[in-house]
């Protein structure tokens, strides 16, 4: 399994367009990707300028393709200007 984490910062009075495109970018990707185990969308009302992705592949391929598809770029697109910031990690061990 590949785990990968992405915390983002949102411009002020923006968090309606980013969820609307990152929950439709969640919905394709857990639809017509084989490899996305799960992928959530998370925020907290105390930090209203933050939201959370955990998202789950088979591999770190699974995900190298999940970033080629058509609906990631689409998202990309659709948030340039909102994101003022993005962290990325990724955890290729899963323990259970």
């Amino acid at each position: 399994m590949y785990a990968v984490t992405v915390t983002f910062t949102i411009r002020a009075g923006e968090m309606d367009r980013f969820l609307s495109a990152m929950m439709e970018n969640a919905r394709a990707s857990l639809a017509t990707e084989p490899g996305c185990r799960q992928f959530d969308v998370l925020t907290d009302p105390a930090l209203a300028d933050q939201a959370f992705l955990y998202e789950l592949y088979d591999d770190r391929a699974s995900f190298e393709a999940h970033m080629q598809t058509a609906h990631f770029a689409t998202v990309n697109d659709a948030l340039e200007g909102v994101v003022v910031d993005k962290a990325i990690q990724t955890f290729s061990r899963v323990h259970r």
